[in-house]
């Protein structure tokens, strides 16, 4: 309904908080309450995964360093399992049951791992910490991506680029809330105490996804049957196959996977120049603490006041290149000077736009494809393709290196592979926006969860 003054209401009991959050992000009334519990979900994500990243990291050294490697294959594997028995939850049963069900699934997990750990000898604390750290590897990566893959179900491209920013704002207050946590109570509580409380923040995440469900029918999609929410159907290995069938999700998995090389690189890199820059442990650490710290403090405030007014003003295709094109300079900036000053101020700016302007752009390419796809082959992408560009970094590097580069030289090599990345971007950018302006959406289309011009398999 519309007031006298020709103005839309404001959401009940939401005057003065709505009016404060418009000044910071351009929401409608209606999308008010679902941003809020969007925030709720994502926070209550990623506060669990940095409660017990620590004690994954702290495991992985016990299990010997040398060993890193082989538990990062395992992850790989890892993430390869569980996609199966996730797609046949995606096409059995409705979004408002699979979704909790695979939350609750690394919760009895994470309790499990508790008592085991509780019950074990330090011999066997070995064994069980790699496997623990291998089911963190999975854990992470597949808890995030269920997380934005019911964001692309909730939103339409146009309120993606609008609200996406802001959402994506909750992960950076949770990872910092999480690590803070476990950071001051570490010294004083069992590590199992810190597990539990990891377990319920995700039971409230659970709660969220409820109250996102009841909440869905006031956005713009509307994924209903006649008997109530509509199940999405298909095969379980839907993701993997539509996923190659397609020009454009290919290509999703090329932006991601030369994303992930690239990032592997530059963490190597960082890793030789700071045991060169630092020869203490303490000194180290503080460097690696000091950058995360920054990298918050600029992802935030890029979230809250930035983001949204890029992704309108700029497009997806320039937005998606951005990172691309700075990596280019960064990796041309260690070529010539691979300083521990030119490290620092690369990773900030490119784990902050990553964060802040990249991940919120790349959720979108997903919201232009089929339901299905928007499920299961964003899953396979987001962990197992990443998971493959992580390998392929890793044992690139280490080839390289064995060949006698020095970081001059590798960050050349890896110059071209951030070009190839940028038009890779450039491209996909500038195809969802045309599937986008495609997808005029009617009642009828929207009140059926489908909308009118959806491209099958997701889009050529």
């Amino acid at each position: 309904m519309i007031d006298r003054g020709g103005t839309a209401p404001e959401p009940p009991g939401g005057g003065l908080f709505y009016r404060l959050l418009r000044r910071v992000i351009d929401v409608r009334p209606e999308e008010v309450r679902v941003v809020g519990w969007c925030w709720l979900y994502i926070f209550s994500v990623l506060s669990s995964y940095y409660i017990i990243r620590p004690i994954r990291d702290q495991m992985g050294v016990a299990g010997g360093v040398n060993n890193l490697q082989w538990l990062f294959t395992g992850s790989l594997v890892g993430m390869l399992l569980l996609n199966l028995p996730f797609a046949w939850l995606v096409a059995k049963l409705p979004r408002s049951r699979f979704i909790p069900i695979t939350y609750h699934f690394f919760v009895v997990n994470i309790l499990l791992f508790a008592a085991i750990l509780h019950w074990s000898d330090p011999r066997s604390a070995v064994w069980i910490g790699r496997i623990f750290f291998i089911w963190v590897s999975v854990f992470n990566l597949f808890v995030v991506s269920v997380f934005w893959q019911m964001n692309v179900d909730l939103f339409s491209p146009e309120q993606g680029k609008r609200l996406f920013g802001m959402i994506a704002a909750g992960a950076t207050v949770g990872a910092i809330v999480g690590s803070s946590l476990t950071a001051s109570l570490a010294h004083y509580v069992s590590p199992i105490f810190l597990m539990i409380g990891s377990a319920l923040l995700l039971e409230v995440a659970v709660f969220s996804v409820g109250r996102l469900s009841r909440l869905s029918p006031t956005l713009q999609r509307r994924p209903v049957g006649s008997g109530g929410e509509k199940t999405i159907g298909g095969g379980i290995f839907g993701g993997i196959v539509h996923t190659f069938r397609s020009r454009y999700l290919v290509n999703v998995g090329v932006f991601l996977l030369l994303f992930s090389v690239t990032s592997t690189f530059l963490y190597m890199e960082q890793a030789g120049i700071v045991s060169r820059s630092f020869s203490s442990r303490g000194a180290q650490i503080t460097f690696f603490a000091t950058v995360d710290l920054l990298v918050n403090v600029l992802t935030l405030v890029i979230q809250l006041f930035l983001t949204g007014r890029i992704l309108l003003t700029f497009g997806v295709a320039l937005s998606l290149g951005l990172l691309p094109a700075l990596t280019i300079i960064g990796f041309g900036a260690l070529a010539l000077l691979p300083t521990i000053a030119a490290v620092a101020v690369f990773q900030v700016l490119r784990r902050a736009a990553d964060y802040a302007i990249a991940r919120p752009t790349r959720e979108l390419l997903f919201t232009v494809v089929a339901r299905e796809d928007r499920f299961k082959a964003k899953s396979f992408i987001d962990t197992i393709v990443y998971r493959t560009g992580d390998q392929v970094g890793a044992w690139s590097t280490a080839v390289l290196r064995g060949l006698g580069l020095g970081t001059a030289e590798l960050a050349l090599v890896a110059i071209p592979i951030a070009a190839l990345w940028l038009v890779n971007g450039l491209w996909l950018g500038r195809r969802q926006e045309l599937l986008a302006a495609q997808q005029t959406v009617v009642p009828e289309a929207a009140a059926a969860g489908l909308p009118a011009a959806e491209p099958a398999g997701g889009g050529g």
